[in-house]
């Protein structure tokens, strides 16, 4: 296991919330505290050590070891010898004071500043290094230290973030490289967060720095009395490896046997195990709700949301595209349907793998099978014929970290035809294309049952360019019960504004559901329904027994508060006070506050609403949603110049944003000045460049001023969204404006452009609609 880079995490999961529709211990202190866990304790790694010899050995020096440590000359791997590592022409210096280690770099005022290294980050590819300020928030350095060899490009310091400025999120002192929400949780043991959201401070402890045995076991106290019980008695303690601990980390499948027909060995039994649950944790895209519930031997969704297959994470056919941990990606595969654990493949303690890759995949998959010559036909003993080459295909992360796509898919090249998803085939045959690689496989495997199979990538694709298909394509892969539950939850999830019969069947049918992930991706997916609708399908989910699903629930149907009778607010009432409760753990950051202040407004309680939009924007400026929904509430209240202070504020503070100068051109709109309006209408679409509405709504507003203009921007809605639709806009805009020259050369190019998707009939009618 690399590093885990933790940036990210939180804003897919709660930020989602949001309205708007984008999207130490002191930390100073080496004593380990005993925390209260239901009634065990922590009692730290070192009490392992006397009856667990071997796997401490196995354990120490591994990356869980190594997650976190102090800066000493023991954990500190990079160059501070005075060295000095220059960044766009400008210096920055690793040094020491004594035993201490110093860098001099850009602070957050353009100045250089010296910053004490308090902890290290990882160990390998690389290591991160963190500075610990007065407000107990620890914050990573931009900076990091290659420490692969330097025959492999190593031994030297980097910018892991080169593009950022002080204004982004993931700039190094603001919220996006902060360890205390980031990436805490993950890298030690026992973490409580404890911020104070008055004081904007923290002072977050944990029992162990690093990723200890109780990290995975859970508190041992009881295990270590049983043992100290056991040895005064002259027994033995029990032979169960969870005995004494309040979860089972055993594999799900104890035998493999062999069946007729079949070339994988299949589980002869599938027994209940915590261990998938328990690595989840950290090696998920989540975000946090809560430091009390159980996700081991509870549902997940109690403490952490999981992101589920979204455009911002996997490509359409689940591939990772953003870092997504592993489990987001195992919970595609039919190795987790099949009982496959974690440590099938890792050795839990060393979290390398158990035995020779080319012998991982030989343990359940019979060889004789899967020789060069009747499967990857590439020749031997070579990379290409290694199973992990097609089937766990590696995406480079933070510049010198490849991770490895943990869903095993089948290379599907006749998918990357036709909605372009990456494929193993092609992305090493360079020179080749994806007909070729078609061609190779149909000759190779021509009795395959993968060989142009119905894939639910194809119903997200056609959502993503609006295709007027995608809805009923989405409701059925929802209802498909071949395809897992978390593909099934996200066709759920990215059904939201279709409002079709399929579309309805689906969601009656999730919300029975008995897996809380695809009833969790109703929520979502019922937004297009009016409120009236929408209360009749989600408010069986109001009394959901999972955390996430009820929240989620309450959070969404509040919005509709005012239109609720009393028997509706009574009975969102202790669901929302869960939700309430997820955002205030989550105040430190700008989606938290902004999700109170919703809920504020909806409520009715306007004041307050107003005050923590204000004091999301202050702990977190550059947060976007937090100016849109302010300004939305401004507008509600008629307050047109208010509105438009809060988005020029939220632009001038998000220079990056898209979504602020598209909602200010609507504004401008509103207050009449087309101008300003086409300017910043212009600016979101550029800024976006790969959103078709913004292209499109900026279009429709140039009609009146520049017809030419307005075409190509249309155009360039419909290239970036694959949308028809937008194509027949641009052709109604150069009917309407129709005259002889460049604006009817530019109407034929179009309608000889739509008539390849539309009937005749159509372009008829718009021919027609000139001499009108």
């Amino acid at each position: 296991m690399t590093q885990w880079a933790c940036w990210k995490q939180a804003v897919i999961g709660l930020a989602a919330l949001v309205s708007f529709s984008l999207f130490a211990q002191e930390v100073t202190s080496n004593t380990p505290k005993s925390i209260q866990s239901s009634t065990l304790t922590y009692v730290g790694s070192e009490a392992c050590v006397d009856c667990h010899k071997k796997e401490t050995e196995a354990w120490q020096g591994s990356h869980h070891d190594m997650a976190m440590r102090h800066a000493d000359a023991e954990s500190v791997l990079g160059d501070f010898n005075d060295h000095t590592f220059t960044f766009e022409g400008k210096p920055n210096r690793f040094y020491r004071k004594g035993e201490e280690y110093w860098v001099n770099i850009q602070g957050p005022d353009g100045e250089w500043h010296d910053y004490k290294i308090s902890y290290t980050f990882a160990w390998e590819p690389l290591q991160q290094y963190m500075v610990e300020f007065e407000d107990g928030r620890v914050q990573l350095i931009p900076f990091a230290w290659d420490s692969r060899t330097k025959q492999e490009g190593g031994q030297r310091w980097f910018h892991l973030y080169p593009d950022t400025t002080p204004k982004d999120e993931f700039y190094w002192t603001n919220t996006g490289q902060n360890w205390n929400f980031m990436c805490a949780d993950c890298h030690s043991t026992n973490l409580e967060k404890n911020y104070d959201a008055k004081a904007n401070t923290y002072a977050t402890t944990w029992s162990e720095i690093n990723v200890g045995c109780e990290a995975c076991h859970g508190p041992a106290s009881e295990h270590i009395e049983l043992a100290k019980q056991a040895e005064k008695s002259g027994n033995t303690i029990a032979s169960a490896n969870h005995y004494g601990f309040d979860r089972d980390l055993g594999m799900a499948v104890k035998e493999w046997v062999y069946e007729e027909g079949h070339s994988t060995l299949q589980p002869k039994e599938i027994a209940m195990t915590h261990q998938v649950q328990t690595c989840a944790q950290c090696h998920s895209r989540r975000t946090q709700l809560n430091e009390s519930a159980d996700h081991v031997k509870g549902s997940f969704l109690d403490k952490y949301r999981l992101s589920l297959i979204t455009p911002e994470l996997y490509y359409h056919d689940g591939q990772i595209y953003d870092e997504d941990y592993v489990y987001g990606s195992f919970l595609q595969s039919a190795m987790a349907e099949k009982g496959v654990t974690c440590t099938n493949c890792h050795d839990p303690h060393t979290a390398e793998l158990k035995i020779p890759e080319e012998a991982v995949c030989a343990q359940c998959h019979i060889a004789s099978d899967y020789m060069p010559e009747n499967h990857t036909f590439h020749e031997a003993n070579t990379e290409a014929s290694q199973c992990t080459t097609c089937h766990m295909p590696e995406t480079t992360y933070m510049q010198v970290d490849p991770r490895r796509d943990h869903s095993w898919h089948v290379p599907r090249p006749d998918l990357s035809q036709h909605i372009n998803t990456p494929n193993v085939c092609t992305s090493c045959h360079e020179d080749e294309t994806n007909q070729w690689a078609v061609q190779k496989i149909g000759e190779w495997f021509p009795n395959s049952k993968y060989r142009n199979q119905q894939h639910f990538a194809v119903a997200f694709y056609a959502d993503s360019i609006g295709h007027r298909g995608a809805p009923d394509a989405l409701a059925y892969s929802a209802q498909d019960a071949s395809l897992s539950d978390i593909i099934r939850a996200s066709a759920l999830e990215r059904m939201g504004g279709n409002t079709g019969q399929n579309t309805l069947v689906s969601l009656a049918r999730a919300v029975k559901h008995d897996s809380d992930m695809i009833r969790l991706g109703a929520v979502a997916g019922s937004s297009g329904y009016e409120f009236s609708d929408r209360w009749q399908i989600l408010e069986p989910l109001l009394s959901d027994p999972v955390l996430s699903v009820r929240a989620e629930a309450a959070g969404a149907l509040v919005r509709h508060y005012p239109e609720m009778n009393p028997l509706q607010r009574d009975k969102i009432k202790q669901p929302l006070e869960d939700y309430i409760a997820i955002q205030r753990f989550n105040t430190d950051r700008g989606f938290g506050r902004t999700n109170l202040a919703n809920v504020y407004r909806d409520l009715g309680e306007t004041d307050k609403a107003i005050a923590s939009y204000q004091k999301a924007i202050e702990i977190e400026p550059y947060f976007e949603n937090s100016y849109a929904n302010l300004a939305d509430l401004y507008r509600a209240q008629g307050n047109d110049k208010k509105a438009l202070e809060t988005l020029m504020a939220g632009i001038e503070a998000q220079p990056k944003s898209s979504a602020l100068p598209y909602s200010a051109g609507l504004a401008w709109l509103r207050v009449g000045d087309s101008v300003k309006a086409n300017q910043y209408l212009k600016q979101a679409a550029e800024t976006s460049e790969q959103n078709p509405q913004y292209w499109y709504v900026y279009g429709l507003a140039l009609e009146k001023s520049d017809v030419l203009a307005a075409s190509k921007a249309l155009n360039t809605a419909y290239k970036v969204g694959g949308n028809p639709q937008h194509l027949f806009a641009e052709c109604e805009v150069l009917a309407r404006n129709y005259k002889e020259g460049a604006v009817a050369f530019a109407f034929e190019q179009c309608v000889k452009q739509l008539g390849e998707f539309a009937p005749a009939d159509v372009v008829q009618r718009l021919r027609a609609s000139i001499n009108q």
